[in-house]
This record gives C-alpha cells, structure tokens and sequence, in this order.
C-alpha cells in the first residue's frame, strides 16, 4: 500500500517550506511532517487545536531557520533527512473512534515508507495512533509524554471513554507502550478528581512532577529519562502546555508554573542519544494563542526533533549514514 493510494491527505502549506509528497520513499525521506487536525470537542470552551498544524507550518516559514550556531549541532537536520510534508490526515473532529483509525492508518503508511512521523496536532488525543502505529512497527515502545497532566486519568479503558484526559491509561489498557520504561514529566496544578497520580503509578508509568526541575535540575532529569527508558524505541509526546502559560498561551489546558522556553529546549536537546522513533507536538490552540507565541514555540521544538531525529539516525555528522 502507498500513501497516494490510501485517500488519507489532502494538501496544505507545508512545514518549513518542504516538499509534500505523498511518496517519502520515493522522495528519500527518512523523517515526515503529518498533519493531525483533530479536536475531541469534549472541552466546554478551550475549542481550536484542529487549527494547530496550520499555525505551526505557518509560523515555521515565518520565525524558523534551518541552523543553530550557538550548539554543537550547526547542520541543517532538514536536508540530512530529506524531510517532507505529507499535509494533514482527513479527519472529522468530534468523531473519535473514526478520527483515530484514519491516523493510525495513514501513520503507519509512513512509517511502512521508511518515514520517521513527526505529528503535528491537534489535542491529545492525537498521540493514541501515533502510539498504536509506532507500537506495533517497534514492539516494546517507551514514550516520554512531556505535559503538565498524565492524561492517564482514572476513567478511561475502553474506546468509548477516549478522550485528551485518558489517552496514556487507554495506550496501556491496549498494550501500544510499556508503562515500565514510560514517563510523564512536567505534571503540575490542579484536577477535577482526586489520586490522578497515584492512578497513573498503578498503570505501571512513572511520574515525575515539575517540582523535580527545581530540586533536581535538568542535568539529573534527564539523567532519570535515560536510567528509565534505556535503549528502548521511545516516542517523544509533547504537549505544549508543558510550557508555562506565560510563554504558550494558546494551549487545550493551560496550567501555572511550566516550563520556560530555554528550560524546554535544553531539556529537548538533552534527549539525543535517546533510540527516538517518533516524535508528536500536540494541543496548540491559535483560538486562545497571543500573536502566534505558542505556535512559534511549537514550530521551534519542531524543528529540535528533527535535530534529534537526525541523530537518531545517524545522520547529524555523528553517525555511519552521514
């Protein structure tokens, strides 16, 4: 099966600019942009994040460069990985079950193609396919969800109860990680039900609240990613309201006492070595965003990833593929 054959895309501007295709094998490409414009519609207000992937391409060919002088990685990720843009999945918000076959469908036709998906999103939800797609082409999958809630909410299970709360204890109850080697990071302020984290423990994942930065700092955090994860193939899940509010306004549920834009990108940076093997940035929300800033910053932590996918693949000057 091709992608061209799936009738899973329809065109959009792309990120960065790159070349959209729906043929990344035959492109070359070792890294694709996937468009994820799904919103669950379960949020009384906070309504939007179906809009993410185009404020993110937008904002990329606005406020985005290829290089990095000021780290040791000055190349440009972009060209060692041939990205391209595969535009956005056709999806119809509020229809779940329907919404996260069709991702999952069209993620794994990019991964069959020798892609690795970076998706763009849309809520939370969205990281369920890219789950289930990257779980079943990397048995044993590890995922580093970087957010301020464990969306692993105690009321979840079953395909009915699917929403952005429950996305990590319905990736469980399915098998597509293994909780053990899995983290959630960046967990902070307030819930609508009590032992969310104790909930989230007994699913098997280990939490690690923001407090940690402080005590700990990030040198020793990301010191636990690597004692935890090991050489696992682990899915970098990253929710941009693991940034404070104050930086990403324009997020599902924004929450007080997140990260700065330096402290989450040196933490981002400090995950090469990692065995990545996908990549999502989810909840961007323009409807609630301030002049683009959280569409900016996310197409920012975009392109780290491909920093770190290209070093995953040995393709950052680093490695035999270079």
């Amino acid at each position: 099966m091709t992608l061209a054959s799936t009738g899973l895309f329809r065109g959009v501007g792309t990120f960065l600019g790159v070349p959209q295709t729906l043929d990344p094998a035959g492109a070359g490409a070792r890294a694709a942009i996937v468009g994820l414009p799904f919103d669950s519609g379960r949020h009384p207000k906070r309504v939007g994040a179906r809009l993410g992937p185009a404020a993110i391409r937008a904002m990329s060919t606005d406020m985005v460069r290829h290089y990095r002088p000021d780290t040791a990685a000055d190349f440009d990720p972009i060209r060692a990985l041939r990205l391209v843009d595969v535009g956005d999945v056709a999806v119809t918000s509020g229809l779940v079950e329907e919404s996260v076959e069709r991702m999952q469908r069209a993620l794994a036709a990019v991964i069959a193609a020798g892609a690795m998906p970076i998706g763009l999103g849309g809520d939370g939800v969205i990281s369920v396919p890219m789950m289930q797609a990257l779980g079943r082409a990397h048995p044993g999958l590890a995922v580093l969800h970087f957010d301020s809630h464990t969306d692993a909410y105690p009321e979840g299970g079953n395909a009915i109860d699917l929403n952005p709360a429950t996305t990590f204890s319905f990736a469980a109850d399915q098998g597509y990680v293994d909780p053990s080697v899995s983290i959630h990071f960046g967990l902070r302020g307030t819930a609508y039900v009590p032992g969310v984290f104790d909930y989230t423990r007994s699913l098997g994942y280990h939490v690690i609240p923001m407090e940690a930065l402080d005590d700990e700092g990030p040198a020793a955090i990301l010191e636990r990613f690597r004692a935890i994860i090991g050489d696992r193939p682990v899915f970098v899940c990253f929710d941009m309201d693991v940034f404070d509010p104050s930086v990403a306004p324009g997020v599902f549920t924004p929450a007080w006492g997140g990260l700065t834009a330096r402290e989450g990108l040196r933490l981002i940076r400090g995950l090469k070595g990692l065995n990545i093997v996908g990549f999502d940035v989810n909840t961007t929300t323009p409807t609630h965003d301030v002049q683009g800033l959280t569409a900016w910053l996310a197409a920012t932590v975009v392109l780290e990833f491909c920093y770190l996918a290209a070093a995953a693949l040995g393709l950052d000057g680093t490695g035999p593929e270079t």
